[in-house]
């Protein structure tokens, strides 16, 4: 356990984990593959509280260390019952969940909300890299962040302490979800109805991540030198960046306009060939995680070629994005969190979708055709203001995936010993328990 003076160097707890912590009951549903669910429970417990866990799959039992987990095995259609029975038989007054759009999490919130149950919502950190993102209720578009730039100008938090390293890397991260797929598939028996939002298939996901790394070998070679003329005099700051998302991304499916990634660049690319001025270019950046997926050279390609700006349109994949946001002249996203990265690099960035930094002067409020012509400037006072107060709500220093410097135990609070007696006073059927089978009737 840390040392006063170790806890005195960690980031301090936002403001949406503090809530969090100070709750009696947590009920956590599935998580992202990886241990953090299961240490965020390790934490709670430190903190008084009692934690219930429910596995919808193997993977999500082959990543959970504590007792007190249940195994839900009925069908998708019986849940919303089951889980309103269990919130009221267990006096749960938090839910905890990653992923606030998939099937069962929908369910989930519409339960809890009904019932009047706090939802906690964690999701990849706004701010990257060393941070995850806790809100209550949603994240993102779903977020209940002010969309107000006068509020944040009136802002004048202090700035915080740098995150702490997570060490988190991609390799780690892709043997953490064979693992859980591998889980997941051994032990279907266990969930005969078990339905998870993206395919867990042993055999076809690591072939697709090979497929990946040998894509990715390819790119270097390919692409050699590309990041230098891109960042050189001559092209700096002549060029606007479109950064990718994952196809399968939430918030393209459910908070945005665009039916799939090749309807936003087939968008963009119409646009910037109606508006661009002469002379300036359109580099559209790959997402690392999808490159086992999608590639979209021949999509990119085919429109290129109807345009007529087959010469001025660039498709890379692993150039080192902060370089490129230096160097860009502007940004143009669906509702990417690198659009956030954009402004703290000085870029310029217009969103095609719902996002939580969506509001004007912060980024661009005109249409799309306009904005080629004369992007403007981002105002870093109210970014960074923007940015303090992110931090101090919603980002907690740790990784789903690696180090997670934001969990480890904190000096007692004032309010730890009340809760520590109240848990005694706990009725017997909230005493941990071993892993449960619950079908529906």
């Amino acid at each position: 356990m840390p040392t006063a003076a170790e806890n005195a160097s960690l980031p301090p707890w936002p403001t949406a984990f503090r809530a969090l912590v100070e709750r009696r009951h947590t009920l956590i549903l599935q998580g992202p593959m990886g241990w953090f669910f299961s240490d965020l429970a390790g934490l709670l417990t430190q903190q008084g509280q009692h934690v219930t866990k429910v596995h919808f799959n193997g993977g999500d039992q082959l990543f959970w260390r504590h007792d007190g987990a249940l195994r839900y095995t009925g069908r998708p259609e019986a849940l919303a019952d089951w889980l309103r029975e269990l919130m009221k038989r267990q006096r749960i007054d938090a839910v905890v969940l990653f992923g606030q759009m998939r099937p069962i999490h929908c369910v989930a919130r519409e339960v809890a909300q009904a019932m009047g149950v706090g939802v906690f919502v964690f999701e990849e950190g706004y701010l990257r890299p060393n941070y995850i993102t806790v809100e209550r209720r949603g994240v993102n578009a779903l977020s209940r962040l002010p969309r107000s730039a006068s509020f944040y100008a009136e802002q004048t938090q202090p700035r915080h302490p740098p995150p702490l390293p997570t060490t988190q890397n991609i390799r780690s991260t892709a043997l953490i979800a064979a693992a859980y797929g591998i889980a997941a598939v051994v032990m279907r028996p266990w969930y005969p109805h078990q339905r998870h939002h993206r395919s867990l298939n042993p055999v076809v996901e690591p072939l697709r991540w090979a497929r990946s790394f040998l894509r990715h070998l390819r790119y270097r070679v390919r692409e050699q030198g590309l990041e230098e003329r891109l960042c050189s005099a001559h092209l700096s700051k002549r060029w606007f960046l479109v950064p990718l998302q994952v196809q399968s991304d939430s918030q393209v499916t459910h908070h945005s306009r665009f039916p799939s990634i090749e309807a936003f660049i087939s968008d963009v690319m119409t646009s910037f060939a109606a508006h661009a001025p002469e002379g300036v270019g359109l580099v559209i950046k790959h997402h690392p995680m999808d490159r086992a997926y999608s590639d979209y050279r021949r999509h990119i390609r085919h429109e290129a070629r109807r345009l007529n700006i087959h010469h001025r349109v660039v498709y890379l994949h692993d150039q080192h994005l902060p370089t490129l946001l230096d160097h860009t002249r502007g940004v143009i996203t669906i509702n990417s969190t690198v659009g956030l990265q954009a402004l703290h690099h000085g870029a310029p960035v217009i969103t095609l979708g719902e996002s939580v930094y969506s509001m004007p002067g912060l980024v661009y409020s005109g249409p799309l055709a306009a904005f080629w012509q004369n992007p403007g400037e981002v105002d870093k006072v109210l970014y960074l203001r923007f940015r303090h107060h992110l931090i101090a709500h919603t980002q907690l220093n740790a990784s789903f995936y690696a180090e997670s410097p934001a969990l480890q135990a904190r000096p007692a609070d004032p309010h730890q010993a009340f809760r520590q007696t109240k848990r005694s006073e706990l009725p017997a059927e909230l005493t941990p328990r071993r892993i449960h089978d619950v079908a529906d009737a």
